[in-house]
Parts: C-alpha cells; sequence; structure tokens
C-alpha cells in the first residue's frame, strides 16, 4: 500500500514537509488544501493527525471547497474529531477569507508631484540610481509602484519594453517615472530628459500617459511637469 500523507501522523512527516513549517517557509499559496487546513484543525484526535481530518472533512464534500462558505460553525462538528473550538476556528478562517475577497481596495491619490515625491523619499537614501514607476487607474488613484531598473552611480537606464510591460501588467492608464540622483542635486541631466521623451513617445502608442519625471534628491526634488519640462 503507498504511504501518502492522508494516513500518516503529523509525527511520522519529515519536520521540514509538515504543513506549518512548509507555510511559514514557502507561503501560504504554496500549500494544498489539505494542508491548509490542518493548520486551522491544529491538532488532531489520539487517533487521526490534523492532516488526516483535513483529508477526510474536504472528501466529505468531495473536495467541493466552494461548498464550505455557506457552512455554519455546527456543520464542521459533524465530521468525527472536530469540535467546537475548531469548528469555530473554520468559520471564522472562511468568513475572513470572504470579506478580503469582498472588501474595495483602498486607493490614494497621489498625482501631486509634492505628494508622490514625499510618497518616495526613501529613495534619497540610495547609493545608486534606481528608476521607478507608479502606476495609475483612469481616476488618478495610485494602483502600485515598482523598481525598474537599477544603476551605477552615474546613472541608469532602461528600455520603454521593461517600463510598459510592468504598466500593462498592472492594467494602468497613466505612470510617472521617478528616479533618485545620489549626488543629492535633482536637476535633470540631458540623458534625463532624453529617456524622458522616448517614454512619452511609447505612452502615446501604447495608450499610457506619462504624467510627469520626478527626480528624488537630498530633501528636494525636480518634476518635469512643475517644470514646464513636460
Amino acid at each position: 500500500m503507498k504511504t501518502t500523507f492522508e494516513n500518516l501522523g503529523i509525527k511520522d512527516i519529515a519536520e521540514s514537509e509538515r504543513p506549518r513549517e512548509r507555510l511559514y517557509k514557502y507561503g501560504a499559496s504554496a500549500m494544498s488544501n489539505a494542508e491548509l487546513l490542518a493548520i486551522l484543525i491544529s491538532s488532531g484526535t489520539k487517533e487521526e493527525s490534523a492532516l488526516s481530518l483535513a483529508y477526510r472533512l474536504l472528501a466529505s464534500e468531495k473536495n467541493d471547497i466552494s461548498s464550505f462558505s455557506n457552512y455554519i460553525a455546527q456543520e464542521y462538528c459533524a465530521v468525527k474529531g472536530i469540535g467546537e473550538a475548531t469548528s469555530c476556528r473554520i468559520a471564522a478562517a472562511v468568513e475572513f477569507g470572504k470579506r478580503v475577497c469582498l472588501a474595495p481596495k483602498k486607493r490614494v491619490h497621489l498625482d501631486e508631484p509634492a505628494m508622490l515625491a514625499e510618497y518616495l523619499g526613501d529613495m534619497r537614501n540610495f547609493q545608486k540610481e534606481i528608476l521607478r514607476i507608479a502606476m495609475f487607474n483612469v481616476k488618478t488613484e495610485l494602483i502600485k509602484t515598482a523598481d525598474i531598473t537599477m544603476g551605477g552611480i552615474a546613472g541608469t537606464s532602461a528600455s520603454a519594453r521593461e517600463v510598459f510591460a510592468e504598466a500593462i501588467r498592472a492594467g494602468a492608464s497613466a505612470i510617472v517615472l521617478i528616479h533618485n540622483h545620489p549626488s543629492g542635486d535633482p536637476t535633470p541631466s540631458r540623458e534625463d530628459r532624453e529617456v524622458t521623451e522616448n517614454m512619452v513617445s511609447a505612452g502615446r502608442i501604447l495608450g499610457i500617459k506619462v504624467m510627469d519625471h520626478i527626480i528624488i534628491g537630498d530633501g528636494v526634488y525636480c518634476s518635469f511637469k512643475e517644470e514646464g519640462i513636460l
């Protein structure tokens, strides 16, 4: 008979392969449904491990985890080995997951250069130049930021392909280019201007507006939009 985790006790499984240890090491997304459920169950009975209980609970619903969204706590107790405390943990986890999925994402407006420069003020401390983009939706709400390239102290360069691939993946309607000058002086260089022109041209073709290019210095910044360069 082939041995599987389903019929092994937790102590029979190598420590590195136990659900809690695996989650801590690899993250929740790497876990199977049974492993996640076993962590919620926490401890099994004298006859059965938490992992075995998890497999049995899933089997009772033919592994259709969507059915758990309609369970009340008392229904989990119908499975032998799952008591009141465990059923409450599972019901709470399912409900919390539902609320996370339904909760609207909080977006912030950081389309003003001064606000964005302050928000990304950590870039002033970098010893190398980094090109970062801030991505916005049609309401000019910030979706996310992403670092595109890292260069030496003399500068950084990036292709439009790298910049806009990230923006397209995020579903952005507009972007702001941001990079730092480790010297502390945010005065735009000739290369800074050329890169900006290239990005604006590429953005027009792709339908993604380049709203600004902000250079972060030591406690100061330069906005191409405010300076009339863009």
